[in-house]
Order: C-alpha cells, then structure tokens, then sequence
C-alpha cells in the first residue's frame, strides 16, 4: 500500500471490521445510498478531506463515499474520540488514509488535520469546525479548489456562521447538523444514550437517586435531560434562553442558575458549545465527591485551568476519573479531561441515529457537487427534499409506512376559499 496513513496499530484491523460490520446491520439508509452511489459515481473525481470522530459508524460513511467514486481522507475530529482499530480497518481494507490515534496530543491532533488538507479537498467535511478553520488560516493556498463543505456538529455551524457574519468564509458550507433528520435524532436520541452511556462507563455509578445537573436545554440537553430522568435521576437544568428554560419547566425540570445548582448537584454535564459554564465559583462550593463531565464538542465548557489552580493535587482514580482535591479537603472528579464523555469514555452514538446523520451526509455532498458553484460564501440548510426523503427512508426500512394525502386533502390546504 502505498498511501500514507498514521493510526495506532495496523494490526487492529481485524477487529475493526467486525465491529463495522456489526454496526452497519443498523445502518440501513445509508447502505441503501451506498448501493445507489456504487452505480451512479455521482462523486467521481471529488477528492474529500474528512474531519470526523473515526467511529464505525463513520467508516460506513466513508465507505459510501468511496463507492460514489469520491478520494477519500480521514482525520480524528478529537483527540480522544478515535476508535483505533477502526482506523486500523479503513486503512487496510480499504485503503482509506486514516490519521488518528485514540489520546494524541494537541500538537499530533493539528499534524493530523495537516495531513488530511494535503490532501487538496475539492469538498471538506468537519465535526466542530477545526479543518475548516485551519484552512482558511494556515492553507489558504488551497481555497481555490474548494467547491464546498459540510459541518456535522451545532459547535461547528456558530463558529462557521460567526465566519460568515465576518465575511471570513470563502466557500458555502452546507449546516448537516441543522437537518430535521439530524437534530431531531443524533443530538436528541444519540446524545441522550451515549452521554449516559458513557458516564456509567467510567464511574460505574448507580444514576438513581442523584441529582443530575445539565447545563443547556438544546436538543442534546433535552436528550440527555430525558434519559436520565428515565433512568431515576433528580434532573436540574440551567440555561440562559428563556425560550429553552421554559420548555424544560413545562417538561417537569427544575430549572435555576448554575451558581444556584452548583452546591446541589451529585453529577454535571455541560451540553452548551460555549466556554467556562462550570467556572471557578462553581468549584467551590460544590459537593465533596461531585463528578463533572462535558458532552459539548470542546474541552472547554469547564474552566479546567481554574480547577487546576484551585486544586491541591489531583490523583487518577480510574481511567477516564481524575479527582482534584481542593484545599479544604473537598474532592471533585472530572471525567475524560473535560472531553466528549461519549466517544471519550463509550463509543459515541448507536449506528441506528448516526445512519440519519450520515446520510445527511453523503447526500449533501452530492447536492454540493451539483449545485456548489451556484451558492453563496455562507451556511446553508440541507434541502428539505433530502431530509425528507431521509425520513422515508428510515421509516421504510424500520418497516413503516404512513399516510398520504389524497387529491382532495391537497386541494382543502392549497386553496383559501373554503371557511367554516
């Protein structure tokens, strides 16, 4: 093989395709693009630079792609979020270049993303942003032949549309995350799982009976909000949207500010894309044996910095749990250094949501293919044909089928002359 690629250990492959196998039995929208894509090539000749959570389910969009014709090169979206015998997979089955390596430091983590933009993309594909971004500041050589990209992740779309707003974006960006098909789903029914999933993983603590602090009330909060609920747990939400903090009292939350929550709360979860929610003032006078994590896109969401300062020491306490130990002896646990506690600490989200999301995917490259040079230097939406057409076939392959209007219906909502 004579492509370049930099993963944990080759010989993980094996492994890894068993479990992109394994996940691709609940993937059934994207396998049904992927056939359709083998036949028609519309991505022949897009060379695509990719910068994802290296899950299995992200090996199956990268299939996909392939198969649609596309160059394909895949770059980890976060440091800790790399499933490396997946990647280990990619490269050797399918000769996809892969660079990402499951805990790698922040100067390996932009190495990579280097990498990925040698490869000179026509079209780029983020989580979060970072290759973007990094493109536009340190490659802007190479902005002539981009025709477009795609961001998965709400972080992602407010950095781009910030870009935008300053006239910094210098080529249309087609916002995946803000699909019906998405959001509704991956953030809500994804989140909500794997978040909680990944808790657990690491503390190994009972949910029950505790008060669970989440700190956001966009569709991941909801999501998570939900599942712990359902899982008995004393759910405490904190916002800054009156809007978002009224819906979650009318869903039987209890809603205060985070400096209120801070001193009442077993568990923290950070799902805002903003930064320092958990602050210093927050830290001191929270619980002794309090656990934070962050299941935002970026480390950020905790100010660990200041927990650092404040902390006497911290000790390691199980492989995702550093507990700090403050001056008065109180302890507080940060989960996965602040990272994503759903890739970090679990396997991200279950295949079945992630096919909605990937479809989204590989059907808006094919939109960028088509209709790339007639859009603006802005994010866009996914058209709504495709995110419908996501849900039909979701629907179809779960087994389901709904109603239709029928010629009179049509007409009854098409026209106004009829009243009461």
């Amino acid at each position: 093989m004579t492509k370049q690629f930099d993963v944990k250990d080759i010989a993980l492959a094996e492994g890894g395709r068993r479990r992109m196998d394994w996940a691709e039995k609940e993937m059934p929208v994207l396998k049904e693009i992927r056939e359709r894509f083998a036949i028609e090539q519309p991505l022949k000749g897009a060379k695509v630079s990719a910068c994802l959570h290296v899950t299995t389910e992200t090996a199956s969009l990268m299939r996909t792609l392939q198969d649609g014709g596309a160059d394909v090169v895949l770059c980890a979206s976060n440091p800790l979020s790399t499933q490396d015998d997946v990647a280990a997979s990619l490269v050797t089955h399918f000769e996809i270049p892969v660079f990402g390596i499951k805990g790698e430091d922040n100067e390996t983590y932009y190495q990579h993303i280097y990498a990925a933009l040698d490869h000179s993309p026509s079209i780029t594909m983020d989580d979060g942003a970072d290759l973007l971004s990094t493109l536009h500041k340190d490659r802007v050589d190479l902005l002539p032949g981009v025709i477009g990209g795609t961001e998965e992740t709400t972080t992602g779309v407010i950095r781009l549309r910030a870009m935008a707003a300053d006239g910094a974006l210098q080529y249309p960006v087609i916002a995946v995350n803000d699909a019906k098909t998405k959001h509704f789903f991956d953030n809500r029914y994804g989140t909500g799982q794997s978040t909680l999933d990944g808790i657990i993983r690491a503390t190994n603590i009972l949910i029950a009976g505790k008060t669970f602090v989440i700190a956001g009330y966009g569709w991941c909060g909801r999501g998570l909000a939900m599942r712990a609920r359902g899982m008995g747990a004393n759910v405490v939400v904190t916002e800054i949207d009156p809007l978002a903090a009224l819906e979650a009292v009318m869903d039987g939350f209890r809603v205060m500010p985070i400096a209120e929550a801070a001193p009442q709360g077993d568990i923290f979860c950070t799902l805002t894309g903003d930064i320092n929610v958990i602050d210093r003032q927050h830290f001191e006078v929270m619980k002794d044996g309090a656990i934070m994590c962050n299941s935002g896109h970026f480390n950020v969401e905790i100010n660990i910095p200041a927990l650092e300062e404040l902390a006497e020491h911290k000790i390691h306490i199980r492989e995702y749990i550093h507990e700090y130990v403050l001056p008065n002896g109180r302890r507080i646990n940060l989960l996965a250094d602040g990272r994503l506690i759903n890739l970090a600490a679990a396997e991200g989200h279950p295949a079945s949501v992630m096919d909605m999301s990937f479809a989204n995917q590989a059907l808006a490259l094919e939109y960028l293919l088509k209709f790339g040079g007639e859009l603006e230097n802005k994010v866009h939406a996914v058209p709504a044909d495709i995110d419908i057409n996501i849900a039909r076939m979701k629907l179809e392959a779960m087994g389901m089928s709904i109603d239709e209007l029928t010629d009179q219906q049509k007409s009854y909502l098409e026209s106004w002359e009829q009243g009461t």
